[in-house]
């Protein structure tokens, strides 16, 4: 596994890009962690039934409650 990431002024660059990371930290509620960890069995659900056609997934586009915070993007690693 590889994590990638923006700092907020990196994201204003043009052309933004994202650089590798050597730790991540979540700062969240229970029940935030709870919804990422259900984010997450839904993508690894959805790359085994998509198989290579599986591209990407948002965070906030499957949960409700992450529509302001930072993105989280579930990558396939055929497509990275």
């Amino acid at each position: 596994m590889r994590i990638f990431g923006y700092t907020e002024e990196q994201r204003d660059e043009e052309p933004a890009s994202p650089r590798e990371l050597a730790e991540i930290t979540f700062v969240a509620t229970p029940e935030e962690a709870r919804k990422i960890a259900a984010f997450l069995l839904h993508a690894a659900d959805e790359m085994d039934r998509m198989g290579p056609h599986y591209s990407h997934i948002h965070l906030s586009d499957k949960q409700p409650g992450f529509d302001d915070s930072p993105h989280v993007t579930m990558f396939n690693t055929a497509n990275v």
